[in-house]
Formats: structure tokens, C-alpha cells, sequence
């Protein structure tokens, strides 16, 4: 598959049983843009970023979790996770996410 041409963004990371999948499609300095797909169930712990990031479900529905409130988050819809505010994300079904962090 050529990033350089049009994709479909849910084709770019396939499911797999019981696991997270991830691609990178750009790394630069000032910011990254990564593609996931959870598995049912999969998910991941909470934690800090120094950077806010934008998720983008692409498909499937996830549970955010910011500073311990929960969020319910579907295909079509995003949400910024804050810089310095701890996050986790649980897959509700199998979904995909398009990850962007902007670093300053």
C-alpha cells in the first residue's frame, strides 16, 4: 500500500485477535500520526503525555477515560485528550482510532 496515493484510512490497520495494532504514517519532530485497531476489550492503560492529541474513531465505539471521567466515543466522532491529563482508552467492540499528536 502507497501512502502517497488515496486510501481508505480503516484499511491502513487490519484487526487481529486479542491484540492492538498500530501504523505510523508520519513521525516528524513537531507531531506524529498513527493508525490502531483494538481488539474487543483491548485497550490502553491509563497514563500522561507532555502533548495534547486528537483521537479520531474510525470505526467501532471506544470508553476514554480523561482525569476519571468517562467518554463514550464513536465512529465519526473525535476527542482531544489535554497534555498533562491522565488518559486511557478501552475498546467497547473492535475500533479503530487515528492518533494525532501535535508537540510544541
Amino acid at each position: 500500500m502507497n501512502l502517497n496515493e488515496s486510501n481508505k484510512i480503516s484499511d491502513l490497520v487490519e484487526y487481529q485477535k486479542d491484540s492492538v495494532v498500530s501504523k505510523t504514517l508520519i513521525k516528524k519532530e513537531k507531531g506524529t500520526i498513527t493508525i490502531f485497531a483494538f481488539d474487543k476489550g483491548q485497550g490502553l492503560s491509563e497514563h500522561t503525555a507532555p502533548f495534547d492529541a486528537l483521537v479520531q474513531v474510525i470505526d467501532g465505539a471506544a470508553e476514554v477515560i480523561i482525569s476519571g471521567k468517562s467518554h463514550i466515543t464513536k465512529a465519526g466522532e473525535m476527542i482531544i485528550l489535554p497534555a498533562g491529563k491522565p488518559h486511557a482508552l478501552k475498546a467497547k467492540e473492535q475500533f479503530k482510532m487515528m492518533l494525532v499528536m501535535i508537540r510544541e
